[in-house]
C-alpha cells in the first residue's frame, strides 16, 4: 500500500495554467502514519493548485474589466473629439458665411448713406427755390405744381432711404452679435477639444500598461488558447442574442433586409488597408481566424459594407468595441477592435455609412479592423464577398 501511494504521489503533476510542475512528496514518518500524511499532503496540494487557478482566473478577469473601462473611456473621448471637430468645422463655415454677409451689409450701408446724402442735398437745394420764392418770382401755376410734386417725391425717397438704412444697421448689428456668439462657441469647443485630447492620451497610456499586464497573464500558450476559446464562446452567445434582436428589427426596418446573397464580390471594403490576418489562417493551437484583420490607422472611419440594422454596439471581451449589423436572411457582419462606435442598437445604416472609428480595443497591440461575415450563424471567408 505504501509503495502504491509513493508511486502515485511521485507521478502527480500540477496543472495550474499548464505549468507541468512535477510534484513528488516524500515523508520520513512511521509506516502507518506516513500513508495518511501523504494522502493529506496530496489533498492540500490539490486544494492549493485549485485555489491558485481560481486566483489567476480572477486576476485575469479583473485586468479585463480594467481594460474594458479604459477602452470605453477612450471611446467616449474619441467620440466627443469627433463631435467637437464636426461642430467646429460647421461653425468655421458658418462664421465665414456670416463674415461675407457682414461685408455685403457694410457695402450696402455705405451705398445707402451716399444715397441719403444725395437726397438731403437735393432737398436742401429745392428748399432754396421754394414755392414762395417762385410765387414772388411770378412763375406760373404749372411750374409750382411740378415743384411741389418733386418735393413730395424727394421727401418720400428720403424717408425710404432712412428706413432702409435703419433696417441695414439693425441687420448688421444682428450679424455682429451672431458672429460674436459663434466665435465664443468656437473658442469654448476648442478648449473642450483640448481637454478631451488630454483625457484621450491619459486613457491610452493607462491602457498600454493594462495591455502589458494582460499579455503577461496570458503568456502561457495553454492559458491564451483557453482565453481565445472563451472569447469565441462569448461571441456565439452575443450572436444568438443579436439574432433575436435582428428578427424583431427586420419587421420594423426601413431598409431592404435582402441579405448578402446577390452581392458576393460587390461589397465595398469596410476600410482600405492590407490584410494582417486572413480568414482561416492559424490563430493559436488548433484555432483559426473566423474573420480577417485589416490594418489601418487609428481613428479612420469604418463603413458598413451593406445596408441593415445595428443589433450590437458594445464592448466584447477579446473583440473590444464591436458593431454587428443584421442584413436579413440570416446574414450578419461584425466590425471589431474599434476605438469608438458611432451607432447604437436599433439604428438603420446604409452602404458605406460610417459606423465606427478604427482602433486597437480588446487589448490589441496594433490598430486595425476585425471584420467577419456570418451566414445563418456560420463564419464564412469575407474576402470573396468584397470588391477586388
Amino acid at each position: 500500500m505504501r509503495a502504491f501511494f509513493q508511486r502515485t504521489i511521485c507521478t502527480l503533476r500540477a496543472s495550474a495554467f499548464g505549468t507541468g510542475a512535477l510534484l513528488c512528496l516524500t515523508f520520513a514518518l512511521p509506516a502507518q502514519a506516513n500513508d495518511q500524511n501523504q494522502l493529506d499532503g496530496m489533498k492540500q496540494e490539490i486544494a492549493r493548485q485549485q485555489q491558485q487557478l481560481s486566483s489567476k482566473k480572477q486576476q485575469l478577469n479583473d485586468v479585463q474589466k480594467t481594460l474594458k473601462q479604459q477602452e470605453l473611456a477612450i471611446a467616449k473621448s474619441a467620440g466627443n473629439i469627433r463631435q467637437a471637430e464636426q461642430k467646429i468645422s460647421q461653425l468655421t463655415h458658418s462664421i465665414a458665411s456670416l463674415e461675407k454677409e457682414q461685408q455685403a451689409l457694410q457695402q450696402r450701408q455705405i451705398g445707402q448713406r451716399e444715397q441719403l446724402k444725395t437726397l438731403i442735398t437735393s432737398h436742401y437745394k429745392l428748399g432754396k427755390s421754394s414755392p414762395l420764392a417762385n410765387l414772388l418770382g411770378e412763375n406760373d401755376g404749372a411750374q409750382l405744381e411740378r415743384m411741389a410734386e418733386y418735393a413730395s417725391r424727394l421727401s418720400e425717397a428720403r424717408s425710404r432711404a432712412l428706413d432702409e438704412l435703419s433696417a441695414t444697421d439693425t441687420e448688421l448689428q444682428l450679424k455682429k452679435h451672431q458672429l460674436n456668439e459663434q466665435r465664443t462657441t468656437q473658442q469654448t469647443l476648442l478648449a473642450e477639444l483640448k481637454q478631451e485630447r488630454t483625457k484621450l492620451v491619459s486613457s491610452q497610456q493607462a491602457r498600454q500598461s493594462t495591455v502589458k499586464q494582460l499579455q503577461g497573464q496570458l503568456s502561457a500558450d495553454k492559458r491564451y488558447l483557453t482565453e481565445l476559446k472563451d472569447n469565441e464562446s462569448r461571441l456565439v452567445v452575443e450572436i444568438a442574442k443579436a439574432k433575436k434582436a435582428a428578427e424583431a428589427a427586420a419587421r420594423k426596418a426601413r431598409v431592404r433586409m435582402d441579405g448578402l446573397g446577390s452581392f458576393k464580390g460587390k461589397l465595398p471594403w469596410p476600410v482600405k488597408g492590407s490584410i494582417r490576418h486572413a480568414y482561416g489562417s492559424p490563430l493559436q493551437g488548433e484555432l483559426r481566424w473566423k474573420g480577417m484583420v485589416i490594418s489601418q490607422s487609428i481613428g479612420s472611419e469604418v463603413k458598413a459594407v451593406h445596408g441593415g440594422k445595428v443589433v450590437f454596439a458594445d464592448w466584447l471581451r477579446g473583440y473590444g468595441l464591436m458593431v454587428a449589423i443584421d442584413h436579413g436572411h440570416g446574414d450578419m457582419t461584425f466590425y471589431g477592435y474599434n476605438q469608438t462606435v458611432l451607432k447604437k442598437v436599433g439604428d438603420t445604416v446604409q452602404t458605406n455609412e460610417a459606423i465606427a472609428l478604427v482602433g486597437d480595443s480588446g487589448g490589441q497591440e496594433r490598430p486595425g479592423l476585425y471584420f467577419e461575415i456570418r451566414r445563418k450563424g456560420t463564419a464564412t471567408n469575407p474576402k470573396p464577398w468584397l470588391t477586388r
